[in-house]
């Protein structure tokens, strides 16, 4: 922990968009290092961002249905309700109060540097909602309102965590206060960043027209080998150093695929692989790639077979998490001058 961190609580939080199907690269990115951080001995909570999905139009009926697949794909792959607090942001409110007092807080400047903005309003972007523009300010509430130490995420979110700790720092400085953590970026492992499996230069994506891009953690065995085969790749054996793949994406996204999944370090696949070509390996990381996930899709369908049961975890969890966050907003709201003088519910 940073010496600016010493005095808080070692905390992790964390959060994927329910705004579709997940994929092995959520999984190996993401939920597989959420699993992971629950032996660590840190507290850990873990939340689906819904309130981020509608920055761009939801259907209702479709974002309930993947709020909740999204938390049998957490519970599948390993975290504990009882270990975890697993939730949906919609049902803390302290998310959306600390938004808008961190609004107020950043600066434009810091906003119009956002890449992930740039990326996803392309041309259109007097056209996009306000909330596709200010949602790094609200990962920033969702982090701080917990005071979390510590935040796994993939490459393309450290900037969001960068901001996130300019915030803290500017309103700790503006208030002559040590109130905020400054949150850590956590990106770690070989398949931090899963590719496209037609592309090894595009990240694996849900909104990827070409469903042969990616692996569904809905997939069941026969697609996940199915797509594993027909994933790209080039006519070279693999080499007998991980250098000698800069140039091959497509290769390198594979090995980085069976390290993940096999908890082994790339350059140990390749050694083991070396002058070996695709007809070999791809079969040997169908069969990992199927026992690995499989069982996870096989629970999914399960789980989602009683919603009930789903919206009974996410409720208990809200309720963890809404204890965790409430004091802390509370206290944001008096160090910022707010009069608080209404008794609380009952």
């Amino acid at each position: 922990m940073t010496a600016v961190n010493a005095a808080f609580k070692p905390r992790i939080f964390s959060g994927i968009q329910p705004s579709g199907g997940l994929t092995l690269g959520n999984y190996l990115g993401a939920l597989k290092r959420f699993v992971e951080k629950q032996d660590e001995g840190n507290e850990t909570i873990y939340c689906l961002v819904d309130l981020h999905a509608i920055t761009v139009w939801q259907d209702p009926q479709a974002l309930r249905h993947q709020t909740r697949e999204a938390a049998a794909a957490f519970i599948a792959a390993g975290i504990d309700p009882a270990r975890s607090i697993l939730f949906n942001q919609s049902q803390v409110g302290a998310h959306a109060e600390m938004g808008w007092l961190l609004n107020c807080v950043a600066r434009l400047g810091w906003m119009n540097r956002m890449t992930q903005f740039k990326d996803k309003a392309g041309k259109n972007s007097e056209h996009v909602s306000l909330g596709l523009y200010a949602y790094p300010s609200l990962m920033a509430a969702d982090i701080l309102v917990y005071h979390a130490t510590l935040v796994p995420v993939g490459e393309d979110q450290k900037q969001h965590v960068e901001l996130t700790r300019d915030i803290a720092a500017k309103f700790n400085h503006d208030y002559g206060v040590d109130f905020f953590p400054a949150p850590v970026p956590v990106i770690e492992g070989a398949a931090a960043r899963v590719m496209s499996l037609r592309d090894g230069s595009k990240k694996m994506s849900k909104s990827d027209p070409s469903d042969a891009s990616r692996i569904n953690l809905t997939d069941n065995a026969d697609m996940i080998a199915g797509k594993i085969r027909k994933a790209r790749t080039d006519a070279e054996p693999l080499p007998e150093t991980l250098d000698a793949l800069k140039d091959r994406p497509e290769a390198r996204n594979l090995v980085n695929i069976y390290a993940a999944l096999s908890g082994e370090a790339p350059q140990a696949v390749v050694s083991r692989f070396a002058g070996q070509g695709f007809g070999t390996f791809k079969p040997a990381l169908a069969d990992l790639a199927v026992a690995k996930l499989e069982p996870i899709s096989s629970q999914m369908a399960r789980l989602m077979a009683d919603p009930a049961e789903i919206d009974r975890i996410l409720g208990i969890g809200a309720e963890r998490a809404d204890a965790i966050a409430r004091p802390i907003l509370e206290r944001t709201y008096d160090i910022m001058g707010m009069v608080r003088s209404r008794h609380p519910r009952a």
